[in-house]
C-alpha cells in the first residue's frame, strides 16, 4: 500500500512539474520577467521532479522504507501554493505579503520533504546501507560513497530556502540571499548534487556500464563543495571564482563520465538520449560561469547561462530520465512512442541552445528558442501523461 502511494504521488508531482515547464516559457514570452520564469522553471518544473522521484529512490538506496507516504500531498499542496504566489509576486502590486506567503509556504513543503526523509535515513545518515546485491554486488563502495552525497544536497536545500525566507522575513541571512545566490543553493546545490549522487547509482544501471571510477569519486566532492562558495563569494572574488572552477570541474567531470557510460553500453533506449544532451548543454552552461568569475556579470550572459543550466543540463537530462521510468512506448493515446520522446529531446536542446544564443544576439531568436522549448514541454505532457494513463489503467 505504501509503494502504491508514493507512487501515484510522484506521478502527480512529475505531471505538475512538466507543466511548469510549459508555463515558465509562456511567462517568458508574455515579457513577465526573469523571477518569475525562475521560479516557474526551478522551484516548479525542477524540483518537483526531484522531490517526487527523492521520495522513491532515496529510501530504497539506504534499504529503508519512507515512513509517511501520505506526507507526500500536504509536501505538493504547500509546494503549488508557494510557487503560484512566488511566480505571482513580481508581477502584481498586491497584495504586498505575496512574496511572503509564498515563501512561508515553500518553506513548509521542504520541512515536510526533509521531516520525511530525514526520519526515513536517521539510522543510515551516511548510505553505509545501500541495498546493492546480486549482480551489482562489485558497484557497493561507488553507491556507498555515492549515497554519502544525499545529506549535503539535503542541507543544500534547507539552506537555500532558508535564505528564501530571510528574503522575504526578518530573518538574519546565513549565506546570502539574494536572487542568484538562492537559485544556487537550489538549483546547483540540492538539485546538481543530487542529480550527480543519484544518477552515479542510477545511470550505470540503466546503461548496464561502469563509469570510470577515479572521475567518478572526483565529481561529487567538487559539485558538494562548489555551490557554497559561490554563494559565499557571490558576485566576486576569490572564494566565486575558486567555486566556478570546481563547478566546472564538476559538470564537465560528470559529462565525461555519462559520455563513457554511454560509449560503452549497448543499449540504445531513447531516454538516454537526455542526459547525454544535457551535459553537453551543461558544459557551455559552465564555461559562461567561468567567463562570470573572470569578467564579470553581463544581464544576456547571465540569462543564458541560467537557460543552458536550468532548462538544459537539469531539464533535459530529468525529461531523459523520466523516459526511462516511464516509457513512452507503452502508451496507448496517438503518437506517443520512443519517435516523438526522441524528438521532445532533441527540440527542447535545441530550444534551450538557441533561446540562449538569442538571449546573447537578437530578441527575435530568443523568442524562437523559447517557442521551442514550449513546442518540446507539451510534448513531454501529453507523453508523460499518456504513459502514466494507460499504465494505470492496466
Amino acid at each position: 500500500m505504501s509503494t502504491a502511494t508514493v507512487s501515484r504521488w510522484a506521478q502527480v508531482f512529475l505531471l505538475v512539474s512538466a507543466v511548469c515547464l510549459v508555463a515558465a516559457q509562456i511567462v517568458t514570452l508574455a515579457g513577465f520577467g526573469r523571477r518569475t520564469a525562475v521560479v516557474l522553471g526551478l522551484y516548479g518544473f525542477v524540483l518537483l521532479v526531484v522531490f517526487g522521484k527523492a521520495y522513491s529512490l532515496v529510501p530504497s538506496y539506504f534499504e529503508r522504507d519512507l515512513v509517511w507516504p501520505r506526507a507526500m500531498g500536504l509536501h505538493l499542496a504547500f509546494a503549488v501554493l508557494g510557487i503560484v504566489a512566488l511566480a505571482l509576486d513580481p508581477i502584481l502590486d498586491r497584495p504586498a505579503a505575496l512574496g511572503t506567503l509564498g515563501a512561508l509556504a515553500w518553506a513548509g513543503s521542504v520541512l515536510v520533504f526533509v521531516l520525511t526523509v530525514g526520519v526515513t535515513i536517521r539510522d543510515n545518515l551516511t548510505g553505509a546501507d545501500t541495498g546493492t546485491g546480486g549482480a551489482n554486488e562489485d558497484r557497493r563502495a561507488l553507491d556507498r560513497f555515492a549515497n554519502a552525497f544525499v545529506p549535503v544536497a539535503l542541507a543544500y536545500l534547507a539552506v537555500g530556502t532558508y535564505e528564501l525566507l530571510a528574503a522575504e522575513t526578518p530573518l538574519p541571512v546565513l549565506v546570502g540571499s539574494a536572487p542568484a545566490q538562492v537559485t544556487h543553493l537550489l538549483a546547483a546545490g540540492f538539485a546538481l548534487v543530487m542529480l550527480f549522487a543519484i544518477g552515479t547509482r542510477l545511470l550505470p544501471r540503466f546503461l548496464v556500464a561502469s563509469p570510470p571510477p577515479r572521475l567518478t569519486r572526483a565529481v561529487l566532492p567538487a559539485g558538494a563543495i562548489a555551490p557554497l562558495l559561490l554563494s559565499v563569494g557571490y558576485p566576486t572574488g576569490r572564494l566565486f571564482q575558486a567555486g566556478a572552477v570546481l563547478e566546472a570541474f564538476a559538470v564537465v567531470g560528470f559529462a565525461v563520465v555519462y559520455a563513457v557510460l554511454f560509449y560503452r553500453s549497448g543499449r540504445d533506449r531513447v531516454g538516454l538520449y537526455g542526459p547525454l544532451f544535457g551535459v553537453a548543454l551543461g558544459v557551455v552552461g559552465v564555461a559562461l560561469g567561468i567567463w562570470f568569475a573572470v569578467a564579470g556579470f553581463g544581464a544576456s550572459l547571465t540569462t543564458a547561462h541560467l537557460r543552458l543550466n536550468l532548462f538544459g543540463l537539469l531539464g533535459v537530462s530529468i525529461v531523459g530520465v523520466l523516459y526511462q521510468f516511464y516509457p513512452p512506448a507503452i502508451a496507448d493515446w496517438p503518437f506517443t512512442g520512443d519517435r516523438l520522446a526522441f524528438w521532445t529531446l532533441v527540440v527542447l536542446s535545441v530550444g534551450v541552445l538557441t533561446s540562449a544564443i538569442g538571449a546573447t544576439t537578437v530578441n527575435a531568436i530568443e523568442n524562437v528558442g523559447t517557442l521551442l522549448i514550449a513546442g518540446a514541454g507539451v510534448g513531454h505532457v501529453y507523453l508523460l501523461a499518456g504513459t502514466i494513463w494507460t499504465g494505470t489503467r492496466r
